[in-house]
């Protein structure tokens, strides 16, 4: 049995102090708990909350493992309070067949610390000429994507619309017209032409980092018109960067980083709704990568480790949200719209639980990644909400000694 003492859970919004009970994988008791029997973990000064759903997180395994692993992925996932990750497959090979689905899931079965569910491909390769073969591999997906590159084929992207309405899948979006690539128009240009297939095939369609004011626009018209099957994540660098911020090549990214005017936009859509997710699009490289010119390097930041600590500074901390909106954002409504398995937190529920804490701020340093990637434009700069336990199905993956 694991106790968690002295920490706060969130009750009808508002921080209440209790202690929280698991045996085996299952939270039993929470409340005011003394047990002899237990092993102790102190949470004093944090908060208690339910694992974070992460639904936009690249692995690079298999393929591209000098970046990443399943391991050091899910290890820095579990460093970040994050117990439950949707893995991108722009991998070598991409899971676009069965056989190359299983080959993934072998590595995640093996190796990974936290709950993975990697997604299918929309075309054959991602190289937007093919369907995927998604009816041999639907029944282990709940989401497939072209992420790292738009589909811009609309006859295939059609077609897997109407093979995600059949088998109940979500289409995850990299909107990218090919035209105008990494401009703002690459984003809403390809969004608005995308919301018109949503409509037309009825299937659930998720944009990912939406970074523009037009995208935001678009889609919080289509919601309000009804058609409740569109949504979108926001990341957390476009939520509190700008592109006059930008210093180095781990401040490069895709969507880049947006005049201020569109950071706004982001925050606007977080704060009203349009926007029902943070996702971090965990993108790690090798420091080699990272240290070319600007203009040649990959595109992508590490994000798993900071996403928590950044929201609830600069969003609950500041009064901007709620507890029950952070935990919506970050928990349950990536649950909802991506039909994952149910992860609450209260008594008979599976014990996925991160700790972090909320009353000392910490400097966040290069020499603490647990990711391969160490290109985090967020080195240096001090958070509340580390994490200083993880648990995931009851077991302690994570533990901050310091």
């Amino acid at each position: 049995m694991i106790l968690i003492k002295n920490g706060y859970i969130v009750e009808n919004n508002e921080l209440v102090k209790k202690d929280v009970l698991i045996e085996g994988n299952k939270v039993v008791k929470i409340g005011d708990i003394n047990d002899d029997k237990a092993s102790v973990l102190d949470a004093s000064g944090c908060l208690i909350m339910p694992g974070a759903v992460d639904v936009h997180v690249h692995l690079r395994e298999p393929g591209f493992v000098e970046k990443e692993t399943v391991l050091t992925g899910t290890a820095s996932s579990a460093k970040g309070g994050v117990t439950t990750i949707m893995a991108m497959p722009n991998l070598k090979p991409c899971p676009d067949n069965l056989e190359h689905l299983n080959l993934e899931l072998d590595i995640i079965k093996r190796d990974a610390v936290v709950n993975v569910y990697p997604f299918g491909t929309i075309t054959v390769n991602e190289e937007d000429k093919e369907l995927a073969d998604i009816d041999s591999f639907h029944h282990l997906v709940t989401a497939i994507t072209d992420d790292g590159r738009g589909v811009n084929n609309l006859k295939i992207l059609e077609k897997a619309c109407l093979k995600a309405k059949k088998y109940g899948l979500v289409i995850a979006s990299h909107a990218e017209d090919n035209v105008y690539k990494y401009s703002r128009e690459g984003e809403y240009v390809a969004v608005l032409r995308e919301i018109e297939l949503a409509k037309k095939t009825g299937c659930r369609y998720h944009f990912c980092h939406m970074s523009v004011k037009e995208s935001f626009n678009a889609i919080r018209k289509a919601q309000k018109e009804g058609y409740t099957n569109i949504t979108c994540e926001v990341a957390p660098h476009h939520l509190v960067l700008n592109k006059t911020m930008i210093k180095d090549a781990n401040f490069k990214m895709n969507p880049p980083l947006r005049d201020e005017s569109d950071r706004l936009a982001t925050i606007e859509a977080l704060l009203d709704g349009t926007a029902c997710m943070i996702a971090s699009d965990h993108a790690p490289h090798t420091e080699i990568e990272k240290s070319q010119e600007y203009d040649k390097c990959p595109n992508g930041i590490i994000g798993l480790e900071t996403m928590i600590p950044i929201i609830y500074t600069e969003f609950v901390k500041t009064g901007l949200i709620s507890l029950d909106r952070f935990l919506e954002i970050m928990v349950y409504n990536p649950i909802k719209v991506f039909n994952l398995p149910k992860r609450d937190f209260g008594v008979g529920m599976v014990a996925d639980i991160a700790v972090i804490d909320i009353e000392n701020e910490h400097t966040y340093s290069k020499e603490e990644i647990l990711s391969k990637g160490k290109n985090s434009p967020f080195i240096g700069n001090s958070y509340y909400g580390f994490t200083k336990y993880t648990l995931v199905n009851g077991e302690v993956v994570y533990k901050n000694n310091k």
